[in-house]
Parts: C-alpha cells; structure tokens; sequence
C-alpha cells in the first residue's frame, strides 16, 4: 500500500463527526483574540479595559436575557456570547461612548444572533452588524441632542472614530506613520487596529489549529494590496491599506466567520475576493472608513449562493452528464460490415 497523506476536503453532507467543541473552539478564538486585545489594552489603559468589560457584560446579559424569552436554553456557556462582545469591542475607538458600545452589543447579540435563529443560523456576522447598525441610527441620536445635552457629561460622544486615523490620513495623502509602525502598534482608529503584527499571530494560532483555512484571509489580503497598489500607484501604499482601517481583523476574524463564510475552498477565495475589491472600491470612491465592515456584510448576503455555486458532488451522486448535441438534418453514423 502507498503511503499518502490524507486530505480532508469540506463537501455537502454527509459528514463525519469532529472532537472540537463549540467551547473549544471559542476557546480558541478567544486566545487568537488575546495579542490585539492586550496591545489595546497597552496603549489606551483604562479606557480600552472599560470599553471591552462593557461589550462583555453586555454580551452575556443580552443572550441571557433573549434567550429566556424566547424560552430557550441557555448557551452563554459556550463562550460565543463572550467572542462577540470582544469583537464588538475591538471595533471602536478607545473615546467611544460606552452605551454606544453597549447598544451596538445588543444588537449584534440580541437581533442578528438569537432572533435569527441563535448559533449557527445567523446569515449575518453578529458583531459587524451590530456596528454598522449604530453607524445608521447615528442620525438619530443627533435629532435628540438638545433633549439629552444634560447627561452629555455622563453619555460621552458617539463614537465615528473622529481623531486622525492612521486611514483617513492615507486617503488625505497625510500619512506620516512608518510601515515599521503600523505594523507594530501605533495610535489612532479602533481598538482592533492598533498593531498588525498582534492580529497575523491570532490569525496563524486560528489556521494551525484549524479552525480557519488561508483562503479567505489571503484572497482579501491580496485583492486589497493589489488594488491598493494600482489605485496609489504605490506598493508601499498598497502595503499601507492592508495595515490600516481594520483589514486584518476583519480579514482573519470576521470575514472567517464559520456561520456567515462559504463552506469550500472556490467559494471561500471568490467570497474573498469580491470584499477586497468592495472594501477598495468604498475607500477610493467614498470615505476612508468601516468600509470593510460594509463589505464583509454585504457578502454574507451571497454566502447561500455561492456555497450553491461551487459545491462539490453529495456523497454517492452521479454527475448528469448531457448527450452532445445533435445538429438538425445530421443523420447518425452506421459502422460499416465487413
């Protein structure tokens, strides 16, 4: 018998049954998590702490309470609750308001997870949505101003990332931070953009435990340099575009998300594509920011399409294969006797 190395390779059901737990899992999320979170944590001190105990508190009072409504059992355990408060989190600005953060939880928690149908029914990644959806209702909150300028000493301000970022100085054509730097740590822009070396070794700890496969990351990663690179006529700006506005979180956080990605390998690099050239085509064309949580949203929209489009054979089927066609007046062969 050769000796080969076996290839797993995710197809339509059915499937066999793995050891790795939606804790374990979680688990693991929460570590790859840990490097971005305690370089936040260095640089904006408390400020940083409050707003990610915020986002977790609220994340397990959220699903606590929908849960009981809707009669459900309780699942905070399995540490999921807990993923998304730390990404909702990861996502802000250290100067943001903490009911801004607390509302954005809740609505990532509360109606893009468990109204939709709980773990593993979400069509959208929870915690994306609950941030672009305080970004909309910001309108809002501004009609009622005067009526709440006397809690402003307490509210704090909403949170639109207002200082100097890192990406809205290259959209200016301003940036003074380094390569070096970014790649580092720097100030300015959420949380969860404050150094890029931090996010790629979350990102390799999720693919060597195979809980992400590279396809994902990679095909935005590289969409996002080249188009970056052809748009500033620039490598080392196009280099600047992966490192800024919250690609790499997105891209190995987010976008990899196990619920709202494509389920094979084509879909993954497709799904990959297409949010680099949207979140390229929002920075050219419109503002330097959350351009990538617009687009990794959007794509979840196609997610049942494209697993659709590429998926591989069930286990059993038979390709159809179509007779060739036969032109109109063409008379059928005849072997000639002997």
């Amino acid at each position: 018998m050769l000796d080969q190395e076996l290839q797993l390779t995710l197809s339509p059901s059915p499937h066999l049954r793995s050891p790795i737990t939606v804790n374990l899992a979680m688990r693991d999320v929460f570590i790859a998590l840990l490097p971005i979170t305690l370089v936040s944590i260095f640089l904006y001190k408390w400020n940083a702490v409050f707003l990610i105990l915020v986002c977790l508190a609220t994340a397990a009072i959220t699903e606590l309470l929908f849960r009981k409504v809707l009669k459900k059992k309780a699942t905070l355990a399995d540490g999921s609750a807990m993923v998304t408060g730390l990404l909702v989190a990861l996502c802000f600005g250290p100067g943001t308001a903490w009911w801004t953060a607390m509302l954005a939880t809740f609505i990532g928690i509360g109606l893009a997870k468990e109204l939709m149908g709980g773990l593993g029914w979400n069509r959208f990644n929870p915690a994306l949505f609950g941030r672009v959806a305080v970004i909309l209702i910001v309108p809002i909150f501004q009609y009622f101003t005067a009526i709440f300028a006397p809690l402003k000493p307490y509210l704090g301000g909403i949170d639109l990332v207002t200082q100097a970022t890192p990406l809205a100085m290259l959209k200016q054509g301003t940036l003074e931070t380094g390569i070096g730097q970014l790649l580092t740590w720097h100030h300015g822009g959420a949380l969860g953009e404050t150094s890029a070396l931090a996010l790629l070794i979350g990102g390799a700890y999720l693919i060597y435990k195979k809980h992400i496969s590279w396809h994902i990351p990679i095909a935005i990663i590289g969409t996002v340099f080249v188009y970056g690179a052809i748009a500033e006529g620039s490598i080392t700006l196009g280099l600047a575009h992966v490192l800024t506005g919250g690609v790499l979180l997105g891209a190995l956080f987010m976008a990899t998300d196990w619920v709202t990605s494509p389920i094979t390998p084509k879909g993954k690099i497709i799904f990959g594509i297409a949010i680099g050239i949207l979140l390229m085509s929002f920075r050219v064309l419109l503002g330097p920011t959350e351009g990538m949580a617009f687009s990794i949203l959007i794509m979840n929209a196609f997610v049942p399409w494209l697993d659709r489009l590429t998926k591989r054979p069930k286990f059993g089927e038979v390709p159809v294969r179509k007779a060739p066609a036969v032109s109109q007046g063409a008379k059928p062969a005849v072997g000639k006797s002997n």
